[in-house]
């Protein structure tokens, strides 16, 4: 009787221990330990991080980040951190947690526009993915990726189109790079390559003549007429004589791109740059910025006209006064150039 007693004292004991650590394990695992009142906190996790690190940033989000971290050593993932951009749920619990911060990356939408040097395009990207802004310009200008891409200085602008991508946030720099000229190939599908080469036009100059329709105006309706005015040029041999290519010329001259420049100057046509229009025929031997897609598309699809002159409206702002002749276009600036002295606009 007595080690019966024995015995069952030892059984019971047993029991309350294992009932213990049961609870335990399921009070470390299965129990919500989430801090926040949203439905829903986002995680970004440096590619980088350490388990230290990540416990850190998750220290305002959860109950017990001692309790993660156990769970997150008791299924390897304390040495296999991913990076990337996660979303934790109110009221998950550890296991989901690391569950979640393993497997399921989120992607993010990345956007840019109109950048007129790819270290503006480095410093805007870098604000949305994990690669530094550094890291993606000495991707954007690595000698090798140019030559195997067949760009150079002037061109190599011209393959990043602006617009909204999906990428994972921790994409690496040249991650990066290697996908927007694999977009910039794409978009340069047969149909658009048969109508380049209507206009008698390459790819890379449909980009350049593309950016100072963007720089002319940024009515995209007016675009198709913009580009049909400098490609009647381009067919008469006439200079193309574009104030904004004039800009960047000043800008790439001195270095300057945050310059602002309203009005160009006669003195100003007399820069030696191949990107002077007033000096140099032809289209420029590289894009003066990012051009719209709908700039793109309108050199590509321009509207049939005989137009070769425009002027800014001042009765309707925004878009222009076309003319076939000379003589008509001269009637037209007068009226602007009348307007903008009044606005004692020198520069």
């Amino acid at each position: 009787m007595y080690i019966k007693k024995i015995l069952l004292a030892v059984i019971l004991v047993g029991l309350l221990i294992a009932a213990a650590f049961a609870y335990m394990v399921y009070s470390t695992f299965f129990v919500p330990n989430t801090a926040f009142n949203n439905e829903t906190a986002y995680v970004y996790v440096a590619s980088d991080a350490s388990i230290l690190e990540l416990k850190e940033q998750l220290q305002p989000l959860l109950k017990d980040v001692d309790a993660f971290e156990t769970v997150a050593d008791r299924k390897k993932y304390s040495s296999n951190i991913k990076g990337g951009k996660y979303a934790l749920r109110k009221g998950m619990n550890n296991n989901d947690i690391v569950n979640t911060l393993r497997s399921q990356n989120l992607p993010v939408k990345v956007s840019f526009n109109n950048q007129e040097t790819l270290a503006d395009l480095a410093g805007r990207i870098s604000a949305q993915i994990e690669a530094d802004s550094l890291a993606l310009l000495e991707a954007f200008n690595n000698a090798d990726f140019l030559k195997e891409s067949n760009l150079d200085d002037n061109t190599k602008l011209g393959v990043y189109l602006p617009n909204s991508y999906e990428f994972f946030w921790n994409t690496g720099a040249t991650e990066f790079r290697d996908r927007m000229l694999k977009e910039y190939n794409r978009f340069w599908n047969d149909e658009r390559l048969q109508k380049a080469r209507t206009r008698g036009l390459k790819p890379m100059e449909v980009i350049s003549l593309a950016a100072i329709v963007h720089k002319e105006t940024a009515k995209v309706d007016e675009r198709p007429r913009v580009a049909g005015l400098y490609l009647n040029r381009l067919k008469k041999n006439m200079l193309l004589q574009a104030d904004p290519t004039v800009i960047y010329a000043i800008k790439r001259h001195t270095g300057d791109f945050d310059t602002v420049i309203k009005r160009v100057l006669y003195k100003d046509l007399e820069l030696d740059s191949p990107y002077n229009t007033y000096k140099y025929a032809g289209v420029p031997p590289g894009p003066i910025t990012m051009p719209d897609i709908s700039a793109i598309d309108a050199v590509l699809n321009p509207e049939n006209h005989d137009y070769l002159y425009m002027v800014a409206n001042i009765e309707n702002f925004g878009y222009h006064k076309f003319a076939e002749s000379l003589a008509q276009h001269n009637r037209n600036k007068v009226q602007y150039v009348r307007w903008i002295n009044q606005q004692k606009i020198s520069r």
